[in-house]
């Protein structure tokens, strides 16, 4: 019988078979006396996600997971379960029962199940190994499954061959290993030091060729160090753009508000029960579902007290507890200070939520520009006109412009960007509009020709549109140090679009003899800055503009008294 959906939004999954199987078979790690594991209803929601099937061809709709959460959130205890449901539970897909709703069958059937706990040390391993050992031994399960043996460092599983075993090895001493299902652990640490993104290619090979899946579960990362959750970060950025080829990744990270005041109580209570959702155990239950669910097991008095400890680094704290992915020590600006300008939640000086209004036609505004001209080896940097709104300073992307990822020999497209411009100059009041003419000299200069007389901002009386911004022009250190203050100090807004998020977020501050400039983390990065100049460009125009006296938003009008005679 084929799958019918029950009601609004409903989709098959095998999810709901695992919560039982789960409670029903695993002991609940780190008790006294046996309790059953029971996940949280956020836990709950992965797997359902995550087990969802494609009703149409059958398939899992997720070939891959990342389950982001604080530290001491259970994680490991709950991917845990996971890997031993993988190696024992009816986890693929079977057909349909009488009613309508999936059924699965266990790998052992069609596959000998060999599952990988894997981490690039040996201590981050025992993060999960221990309670999945103490799950097995303490459980129902052990006695439901003739055969299981958990030993120190392995666990046999039943049918001859299947285990669940520790990874802790380079990729090359895995490479081709007949894996259906693994967990990687503390993913924000597997950096190219280490050997993690290979290791990291290789384990995902695996399990692909075999059918299986992969599931990683981070804490923050630091933006720059090119980490395997990094890149699975910028993977779901590249499918919310509709730019990735695959859109298999469950991603699933929540982190405490970006306006969060570590050194506010309450404002910092907010932020751990919502970056530790389920496991918060505040009395008043979890703020992420409605009703709330009851206190988990997380106290978050003694989180205070770990953040507020003199010795404790802030931006650590940020990444540990409210599971905030900040900064590297050389940004130009952190994520934090970044997404607290999102128009949806920027705040006032005084705390108020800012009302930012819908980017219209006529709206006055200046614009920056910095462009590529492609290159023939590496990813070439990134072509970016962005937008600046004079009377509130909202910042917001008019076109970027990237080489795709499977690309090569890639070139902007000159003529659609020409395009973008005049397009923008048709559609808005543009003020001033300054452009950095290395490679695009012939078009800044057309640019000039065209639109010069109009702008009432000039980059200098000569050239109203070129400015150069690095080394050429000494100016430019004042205009990047500006703009930092802006976002810093609250006075601009951002519309939040990925590309100008992901560029200003991949800025690294170089010194230079009158300060510091803009540059990547490294002069072959993939990691593109290109919209963040034009942001610097665009927010220099719009000052010059508020310093004349352009732009401002326009009083209502008073209505009129009639005054009537006696």
């Amino acid at each position: 019988m084929p799958w019918k959906p029950q009601y609004e939004g409903d989709f098959p999954s095998l999810g709901y078979y695992l919560i039982d199987w789960m409670i029903e078979n695993l002991a609940a790690p780190a008790r006294y006396e046996y309790e059953p594991f029971v996940p949280y209803k956020e836990q709950e929601d992965f797997l359902i996600n995550f087990y969802r099937i494609d009703p149409t061809t059958g398939r899992f709709v997720h070939d891959r997971g990342l389950l982001g959460r604080p530290r001491g959130w259970g994680k490991s205890p709950f991917l845990g379960a996971l890997a031993i449901a993988e190696g024992l539970a009816d986890v693929l897909f079977d057909g349909w029962d009488a009613s309508g709703q999936p059924v699965g069958r266990p790998w052992r059937l069609t596959f000998t199940p060999l599952i990988h706990i894997a981490a690039v040390s040996e201590e981050q391993t025992k993060n999960t190994w221990q309670p999945l050992q103490e799950m097995i031994r303490e459980g129902p399960v052990i006695d439901n499954y003739p055969g299981l043996e958990p030993m120190d460092t392995f666990i046999n599983l039943p049918g001859r061959g299947s285990k669940i075993v520790q990874v802790t090895s380079s990729a090359r001493t895995i490479k081709g290993a007949p894996t259906n299902f693994a967990v990687l652990d503390q993913t924000e640490e597997w950096v190219p030091s280490n050997g993690g993104p290979d290791l990291s290619q290789n384990i995902r090979t695996n399990c692909s060729k075999n059918g299986g899946r992969t599931v990683e579960s981070p804490n923050a990362y630091i933006p720059g160090e090119l980490s395997v959750a990094e890149k699975s970060a910028e993977t779901q950025q590249l499918i919310l753009e509709g730019r990735a080829r695959n859109e298999d990744l469950l991603y699933d990270h929540r982190e405490a508000p970006a306006n969060t005041d570590m050194s506010d109580r309450e404002s910092l209570i907010i932020g751990l029960r919502h970056s530790y959702g389920d496991s918060s155990g505040h009395p008043d239950g979890c703020v992420i579902h409605t009703p709330p669910c009851p206190p988990g097991h997380v106290d978050l008095e003694a989180q205070i007290s770990r953040i507020w400890d003199p010795a404790m680094d802030t931006q650590k704290s940020r990444s540990d507890y409210l599971n905030q992915i900040t900064h590297a020590s050389d940004s130009w600006v952190s994520k934090i200070e970044w997404d607290a300008r999102h128009k949806d939640i920027a705040l006032d000086v005084l705390g108020n939520p800012i009302t930012v209004d819908p980017i219209m036609p006529g709206d006055v505004i200046t614009m920056g520009f910095d462009g590529s001209r492609g290159r023939e080896r590496g990813k070439a940097d990134a072509t970016a006109l962005i937008g600046v709104r004079v009377h509130d300073g909202h910042w917001f992307e008019i076109g970027v412009w990237e080489q795709p990822k499977l690309a090569k020999n890639w070139s902007p497209p000159v003529s659609l960007i020409e395009a973008t411009v005049d397009e923008a100059f048709r559609t808005y009041k543009v003020v001033g509009f300054f452009a950095d003419p290395s490679g695009w000299t012939g078009q800044v200069a057309t640019w000039e020709a065209r639109y010069g007389k109009r702008l009432r901002v000039k980059a200098s009386q000569e050239r109203p549109i070129a400015a150069w911004p690095r080394g050429r022009d000494v100016r430019m250190v004042e205009w990047v140090k500006r703009a930092h203050d802006a976002i810093v100090n609250g006075e601009m807004t951002h519309s939040g679009q990925p590309s100008l998020s992901e560029h200003v977020l991949n800025a690294r501050k170089r010194a230079v003899p009158q300060g510091y400039l803009l540059y990547k983390a490294y002069p072959d990065s993939p990691q593109k800055i290109d919209a963040a100049y034009a942001g610097v460009l665009a927010w220099k125009a719009r000052l010059d503009a508020v310093t004349k006296g352009i732009g401002r938003a326009r009083e209502p009008k008073k209505p009129k008294v009639l005054v009537m005679a006696d």
